[in-house]
C-alpha cells in the first residue's frame, strides 16, 4: 500500500525507533506516547484491521501478540502488568488502518478505558 504510514515504516521511507523487528512484524515507540511505555506492534504485511488480520493469517497474528508480550518483556513492564489493545475502527479510535497492537505499561491503568 503506497500511501500506508505503516507500510512506509516497513519499507523504511518514513523512520521510527524500532524496539524489536522479527522476520514478519516490526515494534516501535508510538509518536504520541498515552503511557511511559507505549510502543506499536505490525505486521509487516498490510491488514486493515485486526479481525481481517484474524480472517487472513491467524499464525501472524499470534506473531503480533507473542511480540507484544516480548515488547512489554524487554520493557520491563511485564511482571508489574501492562495493556495490549488492538482498535478496531474508527469509532474505537483506530487512525491508521494497518493493524496494530499499542503495548502499554509503566503506570497505572484504570478501567475502563476511554
Amino acid at each position: 500500500m503506497t500511501d500506508c504510514l505503516f507500510c512506509k515504516i516497513v519499507s523504511g521511507e518514513v523512520p521510527a525507533k524500532i524496539v524489536r523487528e522479527g522476520e514478519r512484524t516490526v515494534a516501535f515507540r508510538d509518536i504520541n506516547p498515552q503511557a511511559p511505555t507505549h510502543v506499536l506492534v505490525i505486521p509487516k504485511d498490510h491488514h486493515p484491521t485486526v479481525g481481517e488480520l484474524a480472517a487472513a493469517d491467524a499464525e501472524l497474528l499470534a506473531e503480533v501478540v507473542g511480540e507484544a508480550h516480548r515488547v512489554a518483556v524487554d520493557e520491563g513492564v511485564a511482571d508489574g502488568g501492562y495493556r495490549v489493545v488492538f482498535n478496531t475502527g474508527a469509532q474505537a479510535g483506530q487512525t491508521v488502518f494497518h493493524v496494530h497492537a499499542h503495548v502499554l505499561g509503566g503506570r497505572g491503568l484504570n478501567w475502563p478505558p476511554g
